[in-house]
């Protein structure tokens, strides 16, 4: 990684848009001087800094590796991807856009099936009824089991998730499924149901900092920077209240996460 800070944000679609459209908020206006195909771009003004376009799935995976500093991706895919994502990475400001719920959803023919310990009651007894474990269709597999273990359910089954996740019921394929949801027409169109306490995770796009990147002197000034002007953006503009809260001590946390000793190189 060359002295220059590297912000990576989503490669394409809404998630781009708005990343642009957050940063340009705060005075960092992303460029393409090298065509709208290049996965290289620019921050106009600022020759110490390097965007990377990416797949949000790749931005948490190259913030875990230090291939970049920084970078813009949903908290559900770093804390799924990234083992021990507390150490290798650094949390810095939700950005108030990518809203999306990791849920807990069951069959609505299930009227007796309402909270967790109602679906720990139905896995404890559904191999002598059925002959088998109750089977989970899910992506995220990281994310469903810690949650189970916090409710005390262990008798289950993941199943991957190939396809639409929410039709595995309907095919035969699952039980139940843990799926992400913006407005849960899909989850209804399918006759599923979320549980009372089944919300995993409130997911949205936030700028994280990697801990492994290679953080030089221009590197960390850049970052302060932009986590300062990113910050005072939102507080001036956002009506998120996780963002508004966050932006208090956005920048505090990030210089936190310099003075650390775990794998930050000052």
């Amino acid at each position: 990684m060359s002295g220059k800070l590297v912000i990576a944000i989503p490669s394409k679609g809404r998630l781009k848009e708005q990343s642009e459209e957050i940063l340009a908020a705060a005075g960092f206006q992303v460029t393409s001087p090298f065509g709208e195909r290049s996965y290289r771009g620019e921050i106009a003004g600022r020759p110490d800094i390097e965007v990377a376009f990416l797949s949000a799935s790749e931005i948490a995976r190259e913030l875990a590796r230090g291939a970049v500093h920084l970078g813009v991706t949903g908290e559900d895919l770093v804390k799924e991807n990234i083992p021990q994502f507390d150490r290798l990475t650094c949390q810095i400001q939700p950005l108030g856009f990518g809203h999306a719920d990791v849920v807990v959803a069951v069959p609505e023919s299930w009227i007796d099936v309402a909270s967790m310990e109602d679906l720990d009651d139905v896995a404890a007894g559904f191999r002598v009824r059925h002959g088998r474990r109750l089977r989970i269709a899910t992506k995220y597999w990281n994310l469903t089991q810690r949650f189970f273990a916090g409710h005390g359910i262990a008798v289950y089954r993941i199943v991957d998730s190939l396809g639409a996740t929410e039709g595995a019921p309907a095919a035969g394929l699952a039980d139940a499924i843990v799926d992400i949801t913006s407005t849960g027409s899909t989850l209804r169109a399918n006759y599923l149901k979320t549980l009372d306490d089944g919300t995993i995770l409130r997911s949205q796009a936030n700028l994280f900092s990697s801990r492994q990147a290679d953080w030089s002197h221009a590197a960390s000034a850049a970052a302060k920077d932009l986590v300062a002007a990113l910050a005072g953006s939102l507080r001036a503009t956002s009506s998120d209240p996780n963002a508004l809260r966050a932006a208090s001590d956005a920048e505090s946390r990030f210089s936190a996460s310099l003075d650390g000793d775990q794998g930050i190189q000052r």
